[in-house]
């Protein structure tokens, strides 16, 4: 017997919510920690208003992967945390606008 699956959500619809859902994941990541919290939004200049306003916003999800891009040994983390590699992490941000 064949079972036909739907495929999910996220593949039906690209790439790109595969990357926003990778970017909100690491997000969720960076602000478990305070320091690392505080250090993301100060170097991105978000505010938690503008950070909750813009969860859908594929600039500032691609912000989310450049700072962990900028700094190797939280990608790393991040991936290990996520349990994806860092590469799946940079690849996102290749789907976000």
């Amino acid at each position: 017997m064949t079972i036909i699956r739907e495929p999910s959500r996220s593949r039906q619809t690209g790439g790109q919510a595969d990357g926003a859902a990778i970017a909100l994941q690491a997000l969720g990541w960076v602000l478990s920690d305070d320091s690392r919290a505080e250090r993301f939004l100060s170097l991105t200049g978000l505010t938690p208003d503008t950070l909750r306003a813009g969860l859908q916003d594929g600039a500032l999800l691609g912000a989310v992967i450049d700072f962990l891009s900028n700094h190797e040994a939280d990608l790393v983390a991040a991936a290990d945390a996520l349990d994806i590699g860092p590469q799946a992490i940079l690849a996102a941000r290749n789907t976000l606008s």
